[in-house]
């Protein structure tokens, strides 16, 4: 399955990131996973969203510039090698990761792995036929969060 992530391009300068977060959380919008990258004098905010097309079209009509992209949500499990057994898979099958991020589902159990791949036309089928379960928007958006235990 495949999911779609929004990449905000944005000035490297205070209060950009909490324009981006203040328009999302005025229209509702849930932030499930970011990373942000950036240079001297831009940066990259990278978004998993619960609805990204309306997460596109609200931050462009406040100006800024932002892409849709599609990108593999793909479930690993949260323990030593569980990233590496993807990762090496992936290398086997000469597929390049031109950009990652990652976030945990359950501790110890499950987490989720974003990969925006070079050539993204067959890597789905390609994983899900070794294994591996990929999340697209709607899945993303129903995943529970992590409840952690009270003493």
């Amino acid at each position: 399955m495949i999911a779609h992530q929004i990449s905000i391009f944005a000035e490297n300068k205070p209060g950009r990131l909490a324009k981006v977060t203040g328009i999302l959380g005025k229209e509702k919008i849930n932030i499930r996973a970011i990373s942000i990258s950036s240079s001297d004098v831009f940066g990259v905010i990278n978004m998993i969203v619960d609805d990204p097309a309306r997460a596109k079209n609200v931050l462009t009509k406040e100006g800024l510039t932002v892409n849709l992209k599609p990108v593999i949500a793909v479930v690993i499990e949260d323990k030593p090698g569980g990233l590496d057994r993807l990762i090496q898979f992936l290398a086997r099958k000469n597929v390049n990761i031109e950009n990652a991020y990652g976030f945990v589902l359950e501790s110890w159990k499950k987490a989720v792995f974003v990969i925006d791949v070079t050539q993204m036309e067959g890597v789905d089928t390609m994983l899900v036929g070794a294994g591996f379960e990929t999340l697209d928007a709607d899945a993303l958006s129903a995943v529970e969060p992590f409840h952690y235990m009270k003493y």
